[in-house]
């Protein structure tokens, strides 16, 4: 990759800065494959000034050309796809077969359903005398994961076009390849010099900088809770707009009128795709206690026919996690499942048996889990499941209630209006019905500690839009 040393800033691939340089390490075999630049806060700056100056020029073209210019990343992506999916394996270890159908597959219906909303999006209407405006925001800084890089980048730099933005992205310096590429997508779709900007770097050397910069007007971030917190302090002092998609420990209540085979079997799947590596995971599985031994065996026997194991292996469910850090923290939370009595149902301690290198954990399961565990409490990011018994409904809710997060719920119900009934008391910003298909067209963001704003489409517009109020405007 020959910009993997360079960032792009006004339309062009230039040197950092500092000079330094970082290992990118393939999950799957402990080993650094490349190497890119990361940036200070002197690229920062160069990246905002290039953003500045071209947001009055961009932000008065037309509905039509900005149209027209998403048509025709969409159209360069689509070229690109299969780059995609092979970096996107390589840098956080997903299997092939799930990086085409899920990891890339999502930058292109964020793109195909953002242009969808923007050719009928409300920027103005008439409200008596006064004519109510949406104007983009300004200058935006983009600080994306590595979890879903794509899927995250998508859904941040499409809006900001649709809605007239120009963009500092930064994606994470673990999974960074796809940002590249990206940018190199955006390059060739011919993207107007200063819109898009892309810098690589941690975040206490580049994504707090772009978050406390004065000329950046709104921060739009995803990752965790903690990280969210230091942003959200960060960008404080100049009073900029802060959008967050942060941490979940997501409930999924099986109703007593459940498919049990069905709802216990997706929800373990659910649960494990992308490695257990994804927010909105459903995490904690409430069952009916009188369930909830058969529930068990469920669990063991759809974990039994998991395949985990290399990336490249069209028959593996699940690939390594994204980093020692990463399987160290998920190896010390299942020690402590075990030490604080949960029942150990599926996986464990230590790598699959024949899996000696590469950071592949055991796709694990806990039963009898009580809600004052600390894997019912903590956020794992890792293919570990809680099954947790409830004595009635009424406890069912107030058990998948009492967490700090509320980015998603779940439930499950041959009852339509019993599910939908149940879903009306989820504190969470997005709640799954019987497993429905994914739907980029639905708000996506969280309550509480997950975050504030909404992604996908028509959401993701809004929120990098100001309103604005000419009062007199006419009768």
């Amino acid at each position: 990759m020959n910009n993997a040393l360079k960032f792009y800033i006004d339309g062009q691939w230039v040197a950092a800065e500092s000079g330094n340089t970082l290992d990118v390490i393939d999950p799957s075999t402990e080993q650094a494959f490349i190497k890119i630049a990361v940036g200070d806060s002197r690229d920062v700056d160069k990246a905002v000034v290039a953003a500045a100056r071209a947001f009055p020029a961009f932000s008065g073209k037309s509905v039509a050309e900005r149209l027209a210019l998403l048509k025709e990343i969409l159209r360069v992506y689509n070229l690109r796809y299969e780059d995609l999916v092979k970096a996107v394996s390589q840098e956080m270890g997903a299997p092939l077969h799930f990086a085409r159908d899920a990891q890339i597959w999502s930058g292109r219906a964020h793109l195909e359903s953002t242009i969808s909303a923007l050719e009928n999006f409300p920027f103005s209407e008439q409200h008596g005398t006064t004519h109510v405006v949406r104007e983009a925001i300004g200058v935006c800084a983009l600080i994306t994961p590595w979890n879903w890089p794509l899927n995250q980048i998508v859904c941040k730099v499409a809006p900001a076009i649709a809605a007239g933005c120009t963009v500092v992205l930064k994606p994470s310096e673990i999974a960074p390849l796809t940002g590249i590429i990206f940018a190199e997508i955006l390059h060739e779709a011919g993207v107007p010099a200063g819109v898009f900007n892309l810098l690589n770097g941690t975040g206490p050397d580049v994504g707090q900088h772009m978050a406390s910069h004065p000329n950046v007007d709104m921060v739009s971030f995803t990752g965790s809770t903690r990280a969210g917190i230091i942003v959200a302090k960060t960008a404080a002092d100049t009073v900029k707009r802060v959008a967050q998609e942060l941490g979940g420990k997501s409930a999924n209540i099986l109703l007593d009128d459940a498919d049990l085979d069905v709802a216990v079997a997706k929800g373990v799947q659910g649960c494990f795709s992308n490695s257990g590596q994804s927010c909105d995971a459903p995490t904690r599985m409430l069952v009916p206690a009188a369930l909830h031994a058969r529930a068990l065996e469920i669990a063991k026997e759809t974990v039994e026919q998991l395949v985990t194991g290399s990336p490249l292996d069209e028959k593996t469910n699940l690939g390594p996690v994204i980093s020692e850090a990463q399987f160290n923290k998920i190896q010390g939370l299942i020690a402590t499942g075990i030490e604080e009595g949960a029942t150990l149902v599926a996986g464990g301690l230590e790598r699959p048996e024949g899996l000696d290198k590469g950071y592949y954990v055991r796709p694990t399961v806990f039963g009898h889990v009580t809600p004052q565990m600390t894997i019912a409490r903590e956020e794992i990011f890792g293919p570990v499941l809680s099954i947790m018994p409830y004595e009635t409904l009424e406890q069912a809710i107030e058990i998948a209630n009492d967490t700090v997060y509320g980015l998603a719920a779940y439930v499950q119900s041959r009852d339509l209006e019993k599910a939908r009934a149940v879903a009306g008391r989820m504190r969470a910003g997005s709640v799954y019905l019987n497993y429905p298909s994914w739907d980029t067209f639905a708000p996506f963001g969280g309550y509480k500690q997950s975050g504030n704003g909404r992604e996908y489409a028509g959401w993701g517009i809004h929120d990098f839009l100001e309103i604005k109020g000419v009062v007199g405007w006419g009768n």
